[in-house]
């Protein structure tokens, strides 16, 4: 039973969570993997956090999720003396009788007091650990302690608010430390309160994702610059878009390209927003709003030279592999038109079925296709009615000159 954390598990902790920004995630995992083996419980613990997903790590890192694998890393924890497994397996549901006998511990008070004493010690993981206890009520479980335990409901109810209260000063000192997501219990604690126990401080909770963008967290400065994208504040949130994109924050490059392309808190610049999506899609090849924006970008020939290939290439990607109907306009008329890809009007109407907003071209495209079954039967009145529809667009106006009704009303091509 290590009193202390381990180098290996103290490094990796700087590198997982109190420093994301040096994008050592995959080395830190790969010292926990060997440090686990080697027995060391503290690892074998925080080793399993991370395959827990997005809730307990940043996602940033790129960490597969294995719940199986985690499970039993955190059983391997108790077995191995780690006071931090103990009280993890404990919230995760994980601490069953036979496993709890497995701990080397004589009680779980005894397997608390080391954790809290390693929290005292200013290990930031360590004190987002010990809140939980408080936060979740695991105390009495721990402590051994139950309504039975009063001898009244308003002594209970005393006790509770006492031990529940005591995790807001060690998640601000978790949070201060370099463990950003000791905000997401935070804020829940001040939104919510504690049902009848702890009132909510809603106002409290009002700078939580500002103090920590200030603090440096990727993923803090991306929630920050939302609530100013959003207040229209477009500046200020370009300048935390930027932060949490150079940290390594999955999307940021994207919302930076987005509002240099919409010219948004800085002057108009698509060939900026351009390297924005490219940045975007290294990380994330089939990022949806990056492939539809670059996509675009090369059907028209905004900020990159006009390439019909590439558009059809990028769109197809958001649409095939992320099922965004954003680019189908585009996709369409490429197939259409037989623009960077092969003309198939076929492919194009089932494109255009799901532009389902006003759009001329993509009305006389449709009439077109009925009027002369390109790839469909002909159906010259439906055909039509698409025309007509297309209003005033030039190329619909001179195509409706080759139909005629007959004197009975039907549509036909004329002769």
């Amino acid at each position: 039973m290590a009193a202390v954390l381990s180098g290996e598990v103290k490094q990796a902790l700087q590198d997982i969570y109190y420093n994301v920004r040096t994008g050592r995630g995959k080395e830190a995992f790969a010292l926990l993997e060997k440090a686990s083996a080697a027995g060391d419980g503290d690892a074998s613990c925080v080793l399993a956090r991370c395959l827990c997903g997005y809730q307990y790590v940043w996602r940033g890192h790129g960490f597969p999720e294995d719940d199986e694998r985690a499970t039993k890393l955190l059983h391997k924890s108790v077995e191995q003396g780690s006071a931090l497994g103990v009280l993890v397996a404990l919230r995760s549901g994980e601490l069953t009788p036979s496993v709890q006998k497995k701990m080397p511990f004589e009680s779980l008070q005894a397997a608390f007091n080391q954790a809290e004493a390693q929290a005292e010690a200013g290990d930031a993981f360590c004190q987002y650990v010990v809140g939980n206890s408080y936060f979740w009520w695991d105390f009495l479980r721990i402590q051994d302690k139950g309504k039975d335990s009063f001898s009244s409901q308003a002594e209970f109810k005393a006790y509770l608010k006492e031990q529940i209260s005591k995790c807001e000063d060690w998640f601000w000192k978790a949070f201060r430390g370099g463990v950003y997501f000791a905000a997401n219990n935070l804020n829940q604690y001040y939104t919510k309160g504690d049902e009848d126990i702890i009132a909510p401080q809603p106002e409290k909770a009002r700078d939580l994702w500002k103090t920590g963008a200030e603090l440096g967290y990727p993923l803090h400065q991306s929630f920050y610059a939302d609530e100013l994208k959003k207040a229209e504040r477009y500046e200020e949130a370009l300048r935390w878009y930027k932060e949490a994109a150079e940290g390594g924050n999955p999307n940021d490059w994207f919302e930076v390209g987005f509002l240099y392309e919409e010219g948004k808190g800085t002057e108009q610049d698509m060939a900026y927003a351009v390297s924005c999506y490219e940045k975007e899609l290294a990380r994330d090849p089939v990022h949806m709003g990056g492939n539809n924006r670059l996509g675009r970008a090369y059907f028209l020939g905004q900020g990159v030279p006009q390439d019909y290939a590439k558009a059809f290439h990028y769109l197809s990607i958001a649409h095939d592999k992320r099922g965004s109907d954003w680019g189908v306009f585009y996709l369409a008329k490429c197939c259409f038109y037989g623009l960077g890809t092969p003309q198939d009007y076929g492919r194009a109407l089932q494109f255009l079925d799901k532009v389902d907003w006003q759009n001329r071209e993509a009305d006389y495209m449709r009439g077109v296709i009925y009027c002369q079954g390109l790839g469909v039967a002909a159906d010259i009145p439906k055909g039509v009615a698409y025309l007509q529809k297309a209003g005033d667009f030039s190329k619909a106006k001179e195509e409706l000159l080759n139909y005629k009704k007959t004197l009975f009303g039907k549509w036909v091509r004329r002769k």
